[in-house]
C-alpha cells in the first residue's frame, strides 16, 4: 500500500523541483525560424518515443555526449544551430527531405 509522503520528504521534493531544469515551450508568438526549430526539435523526441530507446542510445547514435542529447530533447536548442540540427538530425533520419512553403 502507497503511502502520502511526510513534510520532511515533500520539502525535499519541492527543493529537487525548484532546481529542475525543464524543456522550454514556444513563444506564444514564434517566428518562422522559432517554428521550424521547435519542429526539427520535435522530431528527435517523437523518434525516441517511436523506437524505444533511451537518451543515451540516441546521444550514441548521433554522435554527441548525453548532456547534449538532453538539451535537444528538452528543447534548450541555444547552442545549436539550425544547420547542426538538421545535421544531426539526418544521422537517425538519412532519408530528410527538407521543403520552404
Amino acid at each position: 500500500m502507497s503511502r502520502f509522503p511526510n513534510i520532511k520528504e515533500l520539502k525535499a521534493m519541492g527543493i529537487d523541483l525548484d532546481n529542475a531544469e525543464g524543456s522550454l515551450a514556444l513563444p506564444a508568438k514564434p517566428t518562422p525560424l522559432e517554428l521550424f526549430r521547435f519542429q526539427i526539435q520535435q522530431k528527435f523526441v517523437i523518434y525516441k518515443i517511436e523506437q524505444n530507446c533511451s537518451q543515451k542510445e540516441m546521444a550514441e547514435m548521433i554522435g554527441i555526449d548525453e548532456a547534449k542529447m538532453s538539451k535537444i530533447l528538452r528543447h534548450r536548442l541555444d547552442e545549436f544551430s539550425t544547420d547542426r540540427l538538421i545535421t544531426l538530425y539526418q544521422k537517425i533520419n538519412p532519408d530528410l527531405k527538407l521543403s520552404v512553403g
